[in-house]
């Protein structure tokens, strides 16, 4: 579809099979997803990303000032300054490598590894974010094992992919998003590595009579919304919240 118009997104229902019990986390939520045609730049996709977060906060606040007032004052009063770094600021860029430099040079006694190679966790996440005064911080060039195979190679360095996670105060990952891999022999020799090119055949099927450049990007919405109203828990963001072990019907 996003090779017929351009620029296309969806907005649902998402489950998540993980079994994840954090406060950041549910098994069914809300995800926005956007796919954006003829590009092959990661900055494209990334100031899309910001334009989101910026216009939709901006629209929130000037439509209904009143409900984010009524947070602002009796449940989350600094969060108040929070989102005015999130509008004001042109949020940083930083590679998943100096991201591992900033992380193995920290003061802070980590519970998990910041080997370069592992997967940064809320806690990197978070220190991430507090070292640039909580200003949004986008991480690009992730190793390709921690990404999904359809993740772009990058040419000038095989072992990462064109992958990028938008980090915000409070939250961690909000968003997530790549330029996506349209060259069919990368492809092929990806899928068939990993032992799943029967699985996949008909993904590689849609490309053998070509494609284009292409990228896009995941945000989950109750994340957003924990972010602008500075909710802690992500399950009081949603009328229902479904989890692990605890899926109400």
């Amino acid at each position: 579809m996003a090779s017929a118009l351009s620029k296309v997104y969806t907005f649902g229902p998402t489950f998540r099979a993980e079994n994840s019990q954090t406060r950041r986390h549910l098994a069914e939520f809300y995800m926005l997803e956007a796919e954006v045609a003829f590009t092959d730049s990661l900055e494209d996709i990334m100031q899309i990303m910001e334009n989101c977060v910026k216009c939709s906060t901006q629209q929130i606040l000037e439509k209904s000032p009143e409900d984010a007032e009524l947070f602002y004052k009796f449940v989350s009063p600094n969060q108040k300054e929070i989102v005015k770094i999130l509008l004001e600021n042109k949020y940083k860029r930083i590679t998943y490598t100096e991201a591992i430099d900033i992380l193995r040079k920290a003061k802070e006694d980590f519970k998990f590894s910041t080997e370069w190679g592992c997967d940064l966790q809320s806690e990197h996440e978070n220190y991430i974010v507090q070292h640039f005064n909580n200003t949004p911080v986008f991480v690009v060039n992730y190793p390709a094992s921690l990404k999904p195979f359809y993740a772009r190679e990058n040419q000038d360095s095989p072992a990462t992919v064109a992958a990028v996670d938008l980090l915000v105060p409070g939250i961690g990952e909000l968003f997530g998003g790549s330029l996506r891999e349209e060259r069919l022999e990368v492809l092929q020799d990806k899928l068939t590595n990993l032992g799943l090119e029967a699985e996949y055949d008909w993904y590689i099927d849609l490309r053998h009579h070509g494609t284009v450049s292409h990228g896009g990007f995941g945000m989950g919405f109750e994340r957003y919304l924990q972010l602008i109203l500075g909710i802690h828990n992500i399950k009081d963001v949603i009328p229902f919240p479904r989890f692990p072990h605890s899926c109400v019907l």
